[in-house]
């Protein structure tokens, strides 16, 4: 495994935030027939997919990086049955499947880390014996 740095090196979170540009995107045609629910709920929840990764990663520690892992891999699910009642819309005309395959596939990811975290001998930078860069570099993440 490479080495982390930061949240954004960390692919889980990439693929949440390409998630989110496309909910982003679906949510538009929710809002253009006034289907504000929809319209507010896909990039809401889609953002908390990635924020949730990054604020789990800033915590320093793999228990609380695992707990915030493990609100972002629910958070998914939510994305996906949020593009499952789009599908279902009468308005709706785009082909959802590979949104909620994506979708499943990153949810997936994160338990596969969870999963690797919870094995992992490292506790996470902040029980590092040499903290000069706590708070500034979190690196590195192997």
């Amino acid at each position: 495994m490479a080495s982390i740095k930061k949240f954004e090196d960390l692919e889980i979170w990439q693929a949440a935030r390409e998630q989110s540009q496309e909910c982003y995107r679906l949510s538009q045609i929710s809002r253009s027939e006034g289907d504000y629910d929809l319209q507010n709920a896909l990039p809401k929840t889609s953002g908390s997919v990635m924020d949730n990764i990054a604020e789990g990663f800033s915590r320093g520690g793999n228990k609380e990086f695992v707990q915030f892992l493990s609100i972002a891999a629910a958070s998914c699910a939510e994305v996906k049955s949020q593009l499952y009642r789009f599908s279902d819309r009468p308005y709706c005309k785009v082909e959802t499947t590979l949104y909620i395959e994506k979708c499943e596939t990153l949810k997936n990811r994160i338990s596969a880390f969870i999963y690797y975290l919870k094995n992992s001998e490292k506790k996470g930078y902040k029980f590092m014996e040499d903290q000069t860069n706590y708070g500034t570099n979190h690196g590195p993440l192997t």
